[in-house]
């Protein structure tokens, strides 16, 4: 018979389960597939049930907010966050791949600064007032933060001035506040789909607590940015889909000073 400890020890070096490891290029046209749907649905819900788009300051003006809000600040974003995961980007050159990343950003910046202008010129057209509610007081913080980010990413980063021992302290930084903002991103879009149905789904309308068909259509929306945006960190924080620091020999290298 095994003595009891040669049996204890047996058992605590028994091999641990571990995930197993999934292969990121399905995962990637999985999620791709899943922002492009996020997209269709908000732009759907507004073309059949609010009107479609213009630019006169009416309601169809109000209906570019929700559309570049999920396609700027969700689907963009997201792109811009797994970009280092691609397998091409784990190896070699580190640089070409930091300039997609901010371009990807800053194109998501600069949507989401155009869904803002949006809702603004269709609240002024209207005499209703502007930041009362916590949907546009969390909008708007998601924004700011998301503008810090990226100009902070983009000077220390991209720049000649900052030391490496400056990007070796804020990268975690950047990486933390980049999921806070997708987070962020992802609460404010689901709480505006539900502030629009209870403001919409009245007056003469069938009432959002009977589920109508719009409802059941823009809910299943929210479920879908909740998706997308708890696969997207669910792929940041996998250890096998990183880029090794090994491989990254211009990883602290600025823009203005890379090799031509």
């Amino acid at each position: 018979m095994e003595a009891p400890g040669e049996a204890a020890g047996l058992r605590c070096h028994r091999p641990v389960a571990e995930m197993p490891d999934l292969p990121f290029l399905p995962f990637c046209v999985l999620l791709g597939s899943l922002g492009l749907l996020c997209v269709a649905f908000v732009g759907a819900w507004c073309q059949h049930w609010r009107g479609g788009f213009s630019l006169d300051g009416s309601a169809r003006t109000f209906n570019w907010h929700p559309v570049l809000m999920v396609t700027g600040m969700v689907v963009l974003y997201g792109a811009a966050a797994l970009i280092y995961r691609l397998p091409p980007a784990r190896r070699g050159p580190k640089l070409p791949w930091k300039v997609v990343h901010s371009a990807l950003a800053l194109a998501a910046f600069v949507l989401a600064v155009l869904g803002l202008a949006a809702v603004f010129r269709f609240h002024n057209a209207h005499g209703t007032p502007n930041m009362y509610s916590l949907h546009s007081w969390l909008g708007l913080v998601t924004v700011l933060l998301f503008s810090c980010q990226w100009a902070a990413g983009f000077s220390a980063f991209l720049l000649p001035w900052a030391p490496n021992w400056l990007r070796a302290f804020y990268k975690p930084v950047h990486v933390f506040f980049g999921a806070t903002v997708l987070m962020l991103s992802v609460a404010s879009c689901v709480s505006g789909i539900n502030e629009k149905l209870f403001f919409s789904l009245k007056n003469g309308t069938t009432e959002y607590k009977l589920l109508p068909a719009e409802a059941v259509f823009a809910n299943t929306l929210g479920l879908l940015i909740i998706l997308f945006g708890v696969l997207v960190l669910g792929a940041l924080a996998r250890p096998s889909w990183k880029r090794p620091d090994a491989n990254s020999p211009d990883s602290h290298q600025p823009l203005l000073t890379a090799e031509r």
